[in-house]
């Protein structure tokens, strides 16, 4: 299993993210480039710092929402989204390839993220966006979304992700964040949930009833308070359980 974490998400002289703890427990990076968080600075810090520690980089790209930090929907046409994509993509890759990485995979953020698991034409535009910036990253995203649809179609490596301390409906997609229990904040719960869906690739929905999850990678929010002393014990609790850690890229 990979685990991944949200990454880089400071702008200026704020910070939010515990970067250098977040990257001694992870195996891939998920690098905010400018739109909903992050700039020129973090970015380059988190890959220098990503690269030395064999952490793969991938761009965590979004709306153009710094205020609502990539969270608030949004209806952007498909070729803007795409140039907007791609934008994201070059930026944060001169960083990577500057420290001698490069981008592995791309990770829509927030709204975006869960735009694309139902929406056709943002999915597409995502992909068209990921294309234009040249290269072949692998795509992550929720099992069975458009998203990895899409990326199959053209020829990308979708990668299936679940979410340590999301609520799942009984359909397999999160709960809006906007709704109550959205996000689970017992670190008790957060790590049986994690081994659960590693395991047992189940996880018990919001209303009680055992959802499937089959995924490749495993995500730990980076914004979460502890959010490092949480994926430290999330690791242990995968690797007590037989669990190899290792990237997918």
């Amino acid at each position: 299993m990979d685990l991944n974490a949200d990454l880089g998400e400071g702008f200026g002289t704020w910070t939010l993210t515990d970067d250098d703890a977040l990257l001694a427990v992870v195996t891939s990076a998920n690098v905010a480039c400018g739109f909903h968080a992050g700039d020129a600075s973090v970015m380059r810090r988190v890959c220098d710092a990503a690269a030395a520690g064999g952490v793969r980089i991938g761009a965590q790209v979004s709306y153009r929402d710094l205020a609502g930090f990539g969270r608030r929907a949004m209806d952007v046409p498909a070729a803007e989204l795409a140039a907007e994509i791609a934008y994201q993509i070059g930026a944060l890759r001169v960083f990577a390839e500057a420290a001698g990485s490069t981008v592995s995979y791309v990770k829509p953020h927030g709204a975006l993220y869960n735009r694309t698991v139902r929406d056709d034409e943002q999915a597409a535009a995502v992909i068209e966006g990921i294309r234009l910036a040249g290269g072949s990253p692998a795509v992550l995203g929720l099992p069975g979304s458009r998203l990895l649809a899409h990326a199959a179609s053209a020829r990308l490596v979708p990668v299936e992700e679940a979410f340590a301390d999301r609520a799942y409906t009984p359909e397999g997609t999160l709960v809006p964040r906007g709704e109550a229990g959205a996000v689970v904040h017992d670190p008790d719960e957060v790590v049986r949930r994690s081994v659960g869906m590693a395991v047992e690739r189940t996880v018990t929905g919001a209303d009680g009833s055992r959802v499937p999850v089959v995924a490749r990678s495993l995500c730990v929010h980076g914004d979460t308070p502890g959010a490092a002393d949480l994926a430290r014990r999330v690791r242990a609790a995968l690797e007590e359980a037989g669990v190899t850690i290792r990237a997918f890229t």
